[in-house]
């Protein structure tokens, strides 16, 4: 059988891995203690691809349970068709959410699969226009205290961030003036020509969140993510247009249905491949947002937004989100490092280079 004829075999491996922080952290509506990773790895024709997923284990279920008898014996070369089947599969369940990232994950490991078939890297199927994306810096816990803070913006320093971003909207909007004392330590401690940006995490209510931006837009903040929650899609529109800096929301988008209503009410179009449909579902919602004049930026999970980077000349960043900058070498061999504040797009070996590592077996749950 040639490899352009290869089939997805039934044997399909699901695992799930459990990274606790170092210490409880917190956004404005969610407190964790801990990062979960559903992996899975998918064969065919002697080559195997690897995917994950920040999620809930449920989503290791849903991978087995609905989306095996729909993955077994389907051509490996088939994104677009795969994606709808999957979809269609989980149409009584729901596709947003957990489903959602339980697709997004097996997208990546076919993707992955194929560029390992053809031997060649998964940055060569997606094509490559640059070479390398910017991170930001990504983290500031509303838990950490004054010197924690600290750490976190000096270590983005040291690594050459151009841009980073810290949390803010404590206990649900509740304490706003804590909120702009930190941005104010975070903007004397950044320094000049940082791009200072900030995450409400959907805390605020519309009208906190326009108090709250015009400060910011004194203290020279360029970015506001979901100042309100994402759904809200009038009061994201409120607050866009009472704010220089940027309004950016996205990270729950899950399907191109999604990224269509927030097209018109946000200045940078948030996408994390891990639950938008994987890479499929990312350059379909990158295509929609270029259609419209509109940046994306790309959400967490630094080491598989990079094999697509070079791809996407509407991306403007990946987030260097540092518990995901903290556990990836840990779950994987082969992530990517950042380096001057870039991102390498990987251009060297089959697939996007990576593969379980050994340290893994540590956080394994099942």
């Amino acid at each position: 059988m040639s490899t352009a004829r290869a089939r997805i075999d039934s044997d399909v491996a699901v695992a799930v891995y459990e990274f606790p922080t170092p210490q409880p952290q917190a956004d404005a509506t969610l407190t964790w203690e801990a990062t979960t990773a559903v992996v899975v790895r998918i064969g065919a024709h002697g080559a195997q691809g690897l995917g994950w997923t920040y999620s809930s284990p449920a989503a290791a279920r849903i991978v087995t349970a609905d989306l095996v008898p729909v993955l077994s014996g389907r051509s490996v070369f088939d994104p677009s068709g795969t994606l709808i089947a999957m979809r269609r599969a989980c149409r009584n369940i729901g596709t947003k959410g957990v489903v959602a990232q339980a697709i997004s994950a097996v997208d990546v490991a076919l993707w992955d699969l194929r560029a390992r078939l053809l031997a060649v890297p998964l940055s060569t199927l997606f094509g490559t226009s640059r070479h390398a994306i910017a991170v930001y810096g990504s983290g500031g816990f509303t838990t950490l205290d004054d010197g924690q803070l600290d750490d976190q913006i000096d270590l983005w320093r040291r690594a050459g961030c151009p841009a980073m971003k810290i949390k803010i909207g404590e206990r649900c909007g509740s304490d706003p003036a804590r909120d702009l004392t930190r941005v104010r330590r975070f903007s004397d401690r950044a320094g000049e020509g940082v791009r200072l940006m900030v995450d409400a995490n959907g805390g605020y209510t519309p009208g906190q969140a326009r108090r709250v931006g015009a400060e910011l837009d004194r203290l020279g903040v360029e970015w506001f993510e979901e100042p309100v929650t994402s759904d809200n899609l009038d009061g994201l529109a409120v607050v866009r247009d009472s704010v220089r800096c940027d309004v950016a929301a996205g990270e729950y988008v899950y399907d191109e249905y999604d990224a269509a209503e927030l097209l018109g009410v946000v200045d940078c179009l948030q996408l994390d491949l891990t639950r938008c449909g994987g890479y499929t579902g990312f350059l379909r919602c990158a295509a929609l947002a270029a259609a419209r004049g509109l940046d994306v930026s790309a959400h967490c999970a630094p080491s598989l937004h990079a094999p697509v980077a070079g791809a996407v000349p509407n991306l403007r960043d990946i987030e260097w989100f540092i518990d995901h900058a903290r556990l990836e070498p840990l779950l994987v061999d082969g992530a990517p490092t950042v380096a001057h504040g870039e991102l390498p797009v990987p251009v060297d070996g089959p697939g996007h280079g990576m593969r379980i590592a050994a340290t893994a077996a540590d956080y394994r749950q099942h």
